[in-house]
């Protein structure tokens, strides 16, 4: 998905500007990294960026940042929202080397939990441990997010970063350290059905 955000450079800075950027409808932020060894504050539209934050794949995706005409591939890398407020504070971008691998947080997608045996079969439940996992790639090969079947879950089993079906080129860091963290269990229901009418039968 190709998700374009619009900017411009920010010539004032300090918190009496910002306040004024954001009681016009505009949002501070900077973009940092890349060749440049400075940091680019700039100028958004709140409104934008606002329902922009809404999408899953704005957190986990390669974006087009046009900052007064000239386009650069940034990741969005920190958002400081308002203790209460539905209000966007500031935002970091990082600018995208397309030749270094990048270390992202993405989503994950669990699929096929209805025909799982242990929720089938045996009544479990599904815990999912993980929402999200940081992978390594090159930006190229960055996913919106992937996916974890769970059809084979019996009950009492659980699903480690090594049972993940991974693209192409993309790693997971704390897997390559040796630490193979649990994505999802599936937890078996405590008695069953027989057991409690038996007791009642029983009382």
């Amino acid at each position: 998905m190709q998700i374009e955000i619009s900017a411009s450079k920010r010539t004032l800075e300090g918190t009496g500007a910002s306040r004024r950027l954001r009681a016009a409808g505009r949002l501070p932020g900077v973009v940092y990294g890349g060749d440049s060894t400075t940091a680019q504050p700039i100028e958004l539209d709140h409104k934008d960026l606002f329902y922009k934050l809404k999408m899953e794949a704005f957190h986990a995706s390669i974006l087009t940042l046009n900052v007064d005409g000239k386009s650069e591939q940034v990741l969005l890398r920190d958002v400081q929202m308002h203790p209460f407020k539905q209000q966007v504070l500031h935002v970091d971008f990082q600018r995208v080397n397309q030749n270094q691998k990048i270390h992202m947080k993405v989503p994950l997608h669990f699929i096929n939990s209805d025909i799982a045996p242990g929720v089938k079969l045996s009544g479990g439940m599904i815990s999912h441990v993980l929402n999200e996992i940081d992978v390594s790639c090159l930006p190229k090969d960055l996913p919106e997010f992937i996916t974890v079947d769970l059809s084979d879950m019996t009950a009492g089993s659980t699903l480690h970063f090594s049972d993940l079906q991974l693209p192409e080129r993309v790693e997971i860091p704390a897997l390559l350290k040796g630490d193979d963290q649990p994505v999802a269990t599936l937890i078996a229901p405590r008695g069953g059905v027989a057991a409690g009418e038996s007791e009642s039968e029983s009382a």
